[in-house]
Order: structure tokens, then sequence, then C-alpha cells
């Protein structure tokens, strides 16, 4: 393809962005903090659910400064249902850093931004360019996929990315590079999407090597999958006069320093000695009757399938590191994705 073709697909695209865009509440500002919040908040998770914890954690911590004041386990609690909670930290390291070197003010240069903890290519082109305007080219899945299908390439997974990254490099624009970067990445998330793309609507259809192959359905090559695990959990629900038994998970590895409730692993699965550790017996939590439900969750590429049991303690029993939580402030308290679940589940069943 030409330079001139590639100018006019730019433009063809950028027109397309400004008349079908999504109005998302993070594209309704320049400060960099609530772009970096929402960037951080998009990896691995879909828009939907990020908007509203985006407008909650904004309203919770509404600058650096109040960011990095804040205790970790608040930080993990507003957190709480995204996921990958490395993230929830990172941020909280990085704005302490942000503080500390750059007068509260994400910086907005490439090496420092890069030097944050937390903070990647990806996130820094995002601030870079979507906040201060500068020429930062980004990468994710979707900016893959659009260049994969449009411009041609049979690399695999890798190779594909890095081959990607220097595409963006060329093509980002001195200046507009931020709605230049969202245009790309907007049409991978509506229209140039995984499966089923709907080319149709594609601003680069005319050119788009893949469509014109008809193998859109083959480009980007995939990564390839790990074989996933199954997984049987129980989790025990003590209950006494309107305070729920929590236990925390270990401050180390997956899911570090978060509450859950009492788990124990049921099928023997090695692999998981350390996602579930034997940290101490649950022997002693007697459960008893039918179980209150039972649900499906994945773990990166572990399917479990949890059941939720009523149990009771004796009173004389040592519960440390157990702990009783009242349940109107379960709030406060950052519980992994799947305690949210159960908690849902076991509403729902008790309904």
């Amino acid at each position: 393809m030409s330079a001139k073709e590639l100018r006019a697909d730019r433009e063809r695209l950028l027109d397309w962005y400004r008349a079908h865009a999504r109005d998302l509440p993070w594209r309704r500002t320049r400060d960099a903090y609530a772009i970096w919040i929402s960037e951080a908040m998009l990896q691995q998770t879909r828009v939907e659910a990020v908007v509203d914890y985006w407008t909650r954690f904004l309203a919770r911590f509404p600058d650096v400064g109040a960011l990095a004041a804040a205790a970790e386990d608040e930080v993990l609690a507003a957190w709480s249902g995204l996921g990958y909670y490395r993230r929830a930290r990172a941020l909280r390291a990085a704005a302490q850093a942000i503080v500390e070197r750059h007068a509260g003010r994400f910086p907005d240069e490439l090496e420092a931004a890069r030097a944050l903890p937390g903070v990647g290519p990806y996130t820094a082109g995002a601030v870079l360019s979507i906040a201060y305007d500068r020429p930062a080219a980004l990468v994710d899945g979707n900016v893959v996929r659009v260049f994969a299908r449009w411009l041609g390439c049979e690399l695999e997974h890798l190779a594909a990315t890095r081959w990607a990254w220097e595409r963006a490099q060329e093509l980002v624009p001195e200046h507009g590079a931020g709605e230049w970067n969202q245009a790309l990445m907007e049409l991978g998330a509506t229209v140039c999407t995984p499966r089923e793309p709907r080319c149709d609507a594609c601003p680069l259809q005319a050119r788009c090597a893949a469509r014109r192959s008809a193998r859109q359905a083959e480009l980007p090559r995939p990564k390839p999958r790990r074989a996933p695990l199954d997984v049987e959990l129980e989790a025990l629900l003590v209950e006494r006069g309107g305070e729920l038994l929590l236990e925390r998970r270990p401050p180390g590895g997956r899911m570090a320093g978060l509450w859950q409730l009492p788990t124990r692993q049921i099928s023997p699965a090695p692999e998981l000695a350390d996602l579930f550790p034997p940290r101490y017996s649950l022997a002693f939590l007697a459960a008893h009757g039918e179980p209150l439900a039972s649900l499906r969750h994945a773990i990166t590429h572990h399917r479990i399938v949890l059941t939720l049991r009523a149990a009771r303690v004796p009173r004389e029993k040592q519960l440390e590191p157990l702990a009783w939580v009242p349940r109107e402030r379960l709030g406060e308290f950052a519980l992994s994705g799947m305690a949210r679940k159960a908690l849902q589940a076991v509403r729902e069943a008790q309904k």
C-alpha cells in the first residue's frame, strides 16, 4: 500500500471514529489521571464492566494524591470484582511515585511514564497520546487484529505483536495521536471483532488484505492456548448474628491478601498448590444440609466448579486467620471475584 493510500485510509478511519465512537465517560476528559485509571481498568476487562467501577473509583480517589495516600486494603476493596488485582496495587505504587517524583502529575514524557510501576508501553502510549497529544503509539489486542487484517500479517502471536508495534510507530501522527489510537481500538472493539467482523461497516474495507482474500477468520493467527484445568472447590457459609466468616488469602501469590469464604479444594490438582494452598485445616467447620448453590468460575486457565454449603463452627475454636465480618461492612473488604459471585449466588438462592 502506498503512502498516499495509507493516508487516505487513516482519514477514513478518523472520520468513521468521529461519527461512530461510543460515548464513554473517560473520553470526555483530558485529565491524565482519569485516563490512566480507565486504561488500567480496561486491560483484560469488558468496557461495560468498567464504567461503574471507574466512576466509583474516581469518586473515592479523585486525584493522584488521594490514591497515593490510601491504604492498600482500601484500594483493593474499590477494585474488588475487576480481577487481576496486581493492577490495583501497581496503580497505588505508581501514584506514590508520581507524588514523590513528579509533583502529583502523571509525567508527559515516555521514558518517565514507563518508569512508573505497572505502566507498560501500551498504558504510557494511551495516556501520553490522549491526555497530552504526544505522538506516542500503542498496541493492544484490538490494534494487532486491525493491523493484521488491514495490512496483511501472517506472523504468529508474539511476532505479530512486535510487527504491529512497528506499524503503530510508523503510522502514529505527530498531532492527533490520541484520536488515532482510540480510532484503531474502537474499530477493533466494535467492527473488526475476533469473530464475525462487520466488514460491511468498516471504513478500511476497500483495501483490507484479509477481506480481499476472505481470510478475516484466520488473521491474526491465534495465540496457542493452554489446556484448561478442571477444579472442584467447596466454600462454606458460616453465619452468626448478621456476621459472615471470611478468610484472608496469603500475602503473596495470586489474589494475594484478598478475602473469600472459607474454601477448600475437593478434586486433587497439584497444579493448584499455589492457588489454594493448604494453610490450615477447615475440617472443624462442620458443613450441614444440602448445598446452598453451585456456580462456575474461571481463573486464568482454571475452570472451577464451586459448591456452597452452610456450616457452623464450635464456639471455643480459635479462628485465626479467619474473621467475622458484619454483612453491612462487606463492601469495605477486598473480596475475590469468586467470593463476590458466591455471595450473590447465596442471595439469589435464599430468595
